[in-house]
This record gives C-alpha cells, sequence and structure tokens, in this order.
C-alpha cells in the first residue's frame, strides 16, 4: 500500500529510533503527535524539577545547609527519572501504535511520586527543625 509520499513501504526508514520507526506501520498522524505532545510535558516537568533543584541549591533557605543540598539533589534525580519517562513512555508508546500492540505500562510514576512526597516531608521537616 503506496504511502503519502508514494513510497510503496509504510515503514519509515532512515528515522530515529530505527527501534521505535523501523517495525509496524506508521500510525495516524493524530496519535503520533499526541503522543510527542506527552513527551513534551514529562520534559517541562524534567525542566521544572531542575530548576527547582537549581533554586534550591542557590537560595539561603531557612533549613540546615545539609538538608538543603540533598533536597535539592533529590529534585535534580526527580528530573532525571521524569527525563529517562519522557523517552521511555515516547518510544514506548509509538512502537505499540505501529504494532498494534497494548500500550506500555508506565513503571517510572510511583517511583517518581514516592522521591517528590520524600522531597515534599524533607521540605516540611527541615523548615520547621531550623
Amino acid at each position: 500500500m503506496p504511502d503519502r509520499a508514494g513510497m510503496g513501504s509504510r515503514r519509515s526508514a532512515g528515522r530515529f529510533p530505527n527501534s521505535v520507526y523501523g517495525v509496524g506501520e506508521e500510525p495516524d498522524p493524530r496519535f503520533s503527535l499526541a503522543n510527542e505532545r506527552t513527551f513534551l510535558a514529562w520534559i517541562r516537568t524534567t525542566l521544572a524539577l531542575l530548576a527547582g533543584a537549581a533554586a534550591v541549591d542557590a537560595l539561603d533557605l531557612p533549613m540546615p545547609q545539609t538538608a538543603q543540598h540533598t533536597i535539592a539533589i533529590a529534585l535534580a534525580l526527580a528530573g532525571l527519572l521524569s527525563a529517562v519517562q519522557a523517552w521511555r513512555g515516547w518510544a514506548g508508546t509509538e512502537r505499540a501504535m505501529r504494532t498494534d500492540s497494548p500500550m506500555p505500562r508506565n513503571r517510572t510514576l510511583l517511583p517518581l511520586v514516592a522521591l517528590l512526597c520524600v522531597v515534599a516531608v524533607a521540605f516540611v521537616v527541615a523548615s520547621v527543625a531550623a
């Protein structure tokens, strides 16, 4: 079946990553674009977490310096986890759409939520202790 470009193949040769674009059939562009918007939302979350980590590290907050650095590191790790989820989620979903497979599980949400809850508790405890 010819694709929109008239090339005959529905696969996307030469697109990166081949592990995603080299399998299955080209999905409806609306679904791919929605998947890309979700990826970008995760990237925005990553940027916000990294900005929060930088702010906590740079500001003179009313808490012990060790707690402040620990919270900044935890926020940066949450940002890293969010960036990894952005890529894994995008690739897994795109591959699932192309192969008509079930959507992948999101294994990152629970660890990310747990880490951010720990950060929130640490903020409160460190602020009250100061």
